[in-house]
């Protein structure tokens, strides 16, 4: 894509990013830096954010070059803008950007979920919209904040892109480079079909594991409770130390879709519940190796291990 506007340094013309503004710089958008300049492939970071302790925390850990209050200077002449904060600020950071942007300038997200994103684009971006590629990073954990970003974070992990039939090939082409230079493989999808199985396989699990730290947590021995637990409620109530803004606003975002997932799962449980009330075991057993057998064939697609390896 051609690049017009102010002249580039020497140093941006040799990188695959001239100037990248990151909206958000916690884990996701401060670890994309990372990646990118452990690769030499940007050239000069701008970070926005809320929080000053925070940006002043990713320009101490070489996180981003320089910290900019305000949204038109950051995102001046830049090549490449990423929103990476919670999906309930995307919006209002869309239109706060969006008449400042340069004919070059592509922007992207890192959001979660995608039809209310691409919503957002289209209403504020007008002909910039055209630019905008819609992503997500399936990548994470549980802790938050610039100290918290990895160079590595992507590293053999998956980026969906869900462009809609407007998006500029070039805008696609020159997110997914970014993203592959960070170590991703791309996934192209329809943005319907990326939260609906999203819903399924990450948001419902998050409520699941919120839910059952809420629930134990609600019994007047909680305390003791607590200081039973094993490797089983470990595991099931690790996502429970995600951020609660952040899964909020995906549980709003994704609503419909998540609302269809936790359906499902009700009436799974329901039909468990009524194993269990008639003390069907062979009913239950059946459903627990049913579920064991789904589980080892998920486990050797992803990682080539079997049950027992």
């Amino acid at each position: 894509m051609k690049r017009t506007g102010a002249r580039e340094s020497g140093a941006a013309r040799r990188c695959a990013v001239g100037k990248l503004a990151i909206f958000g710089v916690g884990l996701i958008g401060g670890s994309f830096a990372l990646a990118l300049k452990k690769r030499n492939a940007v050239a000069r970071v701008v970070g926005v954010g809320r929080s000053r302790a925070n940006l002043a925390a990713a320009r101490r850990l070489g996180i981003i070059d320089e910290i900019a209050a305000d949204p038109a200077l950051a995102v001046k002449n830049a090549d490449l803008v990423l929103l990476a904060v919670p999906l309930g600020q995307t919006a209002a950071v869309l239109a706060q950007i969006a008449p400042y942007l340069a004919p070059h300038t592509v922007v992207t997200d890192a959001g979660s979920t995608k039809r209310d994103v691409i919503a957002g684009a289209r209403r504020y971006l007008g002909a910039a919209f055209a630019r905008f590629v819609p992503a997500h990073p399936i990548a994470g954990i549980e802790k938050s904040g610039a100290q918290a970003a990895l160079a590595d974070l992507y590293r053999g992990r998956s980026l969906i892109v869900t462009p809609e039939p407007e998006t500029d090939p070039r805008a696609v082409r020159r997110v997914t480079a970014a993203w592959k230079l960070a170590g991703m493989r791309v996934i192209t999808m329809r943005a319907a079909d990326h939260d609906r199985v999203f819903a399924l396989v990450s948001h419902l699990p998050h409520l699941l594991s919120f839910a059952l730290v809420d629930n134990i947590a609600g019994y007047g021995d909680a305390a003791a409770l607590f200081k039973h637990t094993g490797g089983g409620f470990r595991d099931l109530s690790r996502i429970a130390g995600s951020s609660p803004e952040m899964w909020r606003d995906i549980c709003l975002a994704n609503r419909d879709a998540i609302l269809a997932a936790l359906d499902g799962y009700l009436g799974a449980l329901k039909l468990l519940r009524g194993m269990v009330e008639a003390s069907d075991g062979q009913g239950l057993e059946a459903r627990f190796a049913a579920a064991r057998a789904a589980h080892a064939k998920w486990l050797v697609k992803k990682t080539g291990w079997r049950t027992g390896d």
